[in-house]
């Protein structure tokens, strides 16, 4: 209940909140949860079968028009927040800023191959992490951390394990 109350507060406009550090903690909070949900997705779906948005090809066509040589496996802050990057990047949203949520803080990992940990997260905006999702996802960079971190995937038994030997 409390995260639908925090859910309807962030819709409201930011000038209403200055500084306020209820509200960071409310977007960490929902920035989390959207990084869990997605994580269960891509280790449930087979990533090349997964659809994030409407837009998918839409996203992909103009991301991978606008950033043609980013690869997107490994990303690090200074990949994608330098100077010149962020202008790129700010330029890449306002083409998708009719999505509602667009602008919305996300945490992407950084390394596909590896889940989500403080040391394997950056913090984006939605319609970056969607770009460089959907670009992993059809671009094969997700089909390991798919195949290591499979939901419902059985880990050998310490008795299975003598079996086999």
């Amino acid at each position: 209940m409390e995260l639908m109350q925090g859910a309807s507060l962030l819709s409201r406009p930011a000038e209403e909140f200055g500084n306020d550090t209820m509200v960071e903690e409310m977007w960490a909070a929902k920035a989390l949860e959207h990084a869990e949900v997605y994580f269960n997705l891509l280790t449930s779906v087979p990533p090349s079968q997964l659809r994030l948005t409407p837009y998918d090809d839409q996203i992909y066509d103009t991301f991978r028009q606008d950033f043609p040589d980013l690869q997107v496996a490994k990303l690090s802050d200074d990949t994608l927040k330098s100077a010149t990057e962020k202008l790129k990047w700010r330029v890449f949203a306002e083409k998708f800023n009719k999505m509602d949520d667009y602008s919305y803080g996300t945490l992407m990992r950084s390394d596909a191959g590896m889940e989500f940990s403080p040391d394997n997260s950056i913090f984006v905006f939605r319609v970056q992490f969607l770009a460089i999702e959907i670009a992993r996802n059809r671009e094969g960079c997700n089909d390991e951390v798919h195949k290591r971190y499979r939901a419902g995937k059985k880990l050998p038994t310490a008795a299975a394990a003598e079996a086999t030997e």
